[in-house]
């Protein structure tokens, strides 16, 4: 069953982002964050479906994993470091591996996990030690003596002691001896309460003593720290009858109290997921708060995943109460899948939901029900775009038009769709074709950008006619088919096979263009007449470029510099330097769409028709590069598809000619 469940994951494996929840691939609960070496490190509970023979509609745990990052927004998965099977003393099917821990004593690695114990009742704790803070983990042959409960949590002080709490018979905590893995104090004898319908328990040997000062009502998953010279204690806490758990704080001057309480840190959760566990860290002179919700089971509270928000403290110490995002923390740069669904912000009546409800890793999407309706997604870096375009993973009906905009709901427009029957046909300004899911439903389409956003900006999502469903954004660099030429740049040399790939580009000029059809001999003759005009009057602007192929992008050159990537008639032009009189060359040419050239003002080659660009597809007569300077002249149209050439000098033997500079 265990196998299967992780062949399952596998299938279905998302790579971890910034955005609620951080783990997408697995169920993760009762995150422990540490800081080892600047690095992250989390030690979440394993949720997993409810294994045969484990109790029914419960919390089903059988293993953990480590993660860590940088970065708090690309977290990797170093795989499991304890499971069930293996623990020396535990219970191989229990399926009680809940909340851990982890710290860092004397560069030695120390794991500390609940499970039930081999033929006992209740939990007990367990150690594992490790070289690393992924592993991997020696286990103990035997829990520590003493503790008998749940979630433990370890403190280092300052002066290199370490204090062990966890949940049983309350909140407990005991200071720890040196070796980390024994209670430093003798044990009571206490006498258990007897269940209802139970025989009367044993007493058991304990150790620790209660936390005290802490409020009435259920707690558990004890989180505690030092800060600024205060000991804090945290925990989740069922605050009133019938309700869930929040997650609450005391302070006290003492490792073990007694403690003032002083209130929430997290409200219970709007949606009446039971649980709430967590940990609060320090990293990169920022407080952050761990926890998890049942994002990715909004049915089953017992199926939970990871989430981080950003903390802080007032002057006095106290927490300033954390309201959950869904957009969670760290600065994703923009050429990430930016999962808009976890906005940072919405107008009224904006709603997500899952994509799939039986693959639920597979995310979720957010709905902005009229025209208006916006969704605001934070921390977005654009430092890393040069030439892009935008995808996005929308579900709308036809004539729905929405726009990505900057900073808020009226802010500067950076892209905009309208969703037609003809945008599945061709789409005028679209870098990728627009496509549709398996289901029907789902469309990725591509928008080319009105403005990019400097540095690090919001984005916000409007709806601009009727509702529209968005999954993900995504800001894409285009391949960069050529590099501007700078002035007073060296000439440059064809390359190893002849193709000259520096050029001179005038901006394209509009041609009404159907279709291909019209390609006929006195038309195309007629259009180049018009291009012959255009190289004389020199009025139009022009651009030099370097290919970054044998062949010059035509296409992508108008998409950029253009008002319109089709139907365009281009004219390129570039200076041949010969050292000296090369005689009986031939101008060896392909253009997609058709093409007309030119030297030193002489018709040399026409490459009539509807043409695909080929290699060589046309050859001229023989013709004489005269020493000193040669001006090679082209002329390309085309309709409604892509448009490139490429062309070289070819000797009587076929040679490619490559003793001439290119200016």
């Amino acid at each position: 069953m265990k196998r299967f469940f992780l062949l399952l994951l596998a299938a279905l494996s998302l790579p971890a982002l910034a955005q609620n929840p951080v783990i997408r691939d697995q169920f993760t609960a009762d995150p422990t964050a540490r800081v080892f070496n600047g690095r992250v490190y989390l030690y979440p509970s394993h949720d997993i479906p409810v294994a045969e023979g484990a109790r029914p509609n419960w919390f089903c745990m059988a293993d953990y994993h480590v993660f860590s990052s940088d970065n708090l927004t690309d977290w990797t998965d170093h795989g499991v470091i304890v499971s069930q099977e293996t623990v020396p003393w535990g219970n191989p099917t229990g399926y009680a591996m809940w909340a851990p821990d982890c710290v860092q004593k004397d560069g030695k690695f120390y794991f500390y996990f609940p499970n039930a114990p081999k033929g006992g009742r209740g939990f007990a704790i367990g150690v594992a030690t490790a070289d690393l803070p992924d592993g991997p983990y020696r286990l103990e042959s035997k829990p520590i003596a003493g503790v008998s409960g749940i979630d433990p949590c370890v403190l280092l002080d300052d002066d290199g002691s370490a204090y062990i709490y966890w949940s049983g018979m309350g909140i407990r905590g005991a200071k720890l001896k040196s070796n980390m893995t024994e209670l430093d104090g003798e044990l009571q004898e206490v006498k258990m309460p007897r269940r209802e319908g139970q025989p009367e328990m044993p007493p058991m040997k304990v150790g620790g003593v209660e936390m005290k000062g802490l409020p009435e009502g259920f707690k558990e998953g004890p989180f505690a720290f030092k800060r600024n010279g205060r000991y804090y204690l945290t925990f989740p806490w069922v605050r009133k009858e019938g309700g869930t758990e929040t997650l609450a704080y005391a302070m006290s001057h003492s490792p073990l109290g007694p403690w003032d309480f002083k209130g929430l840190i997290m409200a219970e959760h709007a949606n009446r997921c039971w649980t709430n566990h967590h940990s609060l860290v320090e990293f990169k002179g920022q407080w952050y708060l761990f926890y998890h919700h049942n994002d990715f089971s909004p049915r089953d509270d017992k199926r939970r995943s990871v989430c981080i928000d950003k903390i802080a403290f007032n002057p006095d110490g106290t927490i300033q109460e954390v309201k959950p995002t869904l957009r969670g923390v760290g600065v994703l740069p923009a050429t990430a899948r930016l999962e808009v669904d976890r906005y940072s912000a919405a107008s009224e009546g904006v709603t997500n939901a899952l994509n799939d409800t039986v693959q639920v890793f597979r995310g979720l999407h957010a709905t902005l029900p009229q025209r208006g309706s916006w969704m605001s997604f934070g921390d977005v870096d654009f430092s890393g775009l040069t030439d892009a375009y935008l995808v996005a993973c929308v579900k709308a009906d036809d004539n729905t038009a929405f726009a990505v905009r900057e900073k808020n709901a009226k802010g500067k427009v950076i892209a905009r769709f309208q969703l037609t029957v003809k945008s599945e046909i061709t789409r005028p300004g679209a870098p990728a074709p627009f496509r549709r899911d398996q289901s029907g439903q789902w469309l990725t389409i591509t928008m080319p950008l009105e403005d990019t956003p400097k540095g690090v900006a919001d984005l916000v999502v409007t709806c601009e006619d009727k509702a529209v469903s968005v999954d993900w954004l995504q800001f894409r660099n285009r391949q960069q088919y050529f590099t501007p030429v700078p002035k007073n740049a060296v000439a440059a040399q064809p390359d190893e096979r002849g193709f000259i790939r520096r050029w001179r580009l005038m901006q394209p000029i509009k041609q009404d263009i159907r279709s291909n059809v019209v390609f006929t001999n006195s038309w195309l003759r007629q259009t180049f007449a018009e291009a012959q005009t255009a190289f004389a009057n020199r009025k139009n602007k022009w651009y030099s470029m370097e290919a970054t192929a044998y062949n010059m992008k035509l296409f992508h050159f108008a998409e950029q510099y253009g008002s319109q990537p089709y139907g365009n008639l281009f004219c390129c032009e570039t200076v041949i330097d010969a050292p000296q009189d090369i005689e009986n060359v031939r101008l060896a040419a392909g253009s997609n769409g058709a093409s007309m050239w030119w030297l030193n003002g002489e018709e040399v080659l026409l490459l009539e028709g509807d043409r695909r660009m080929v290699v060589d597809d046309g050859v001229s007569p023989r013709l004489n590069l005269r020493k000193g300077q040669n001006v090679l002249r082209c002329a390309v149209v085309n309709g409604p598809g892509l448009s490139d050439m490429c062309v070289r000098f070819i000797d009587e033997k076929g040679t490619p000619v490559t003793n001439i500079n290119i200016r």
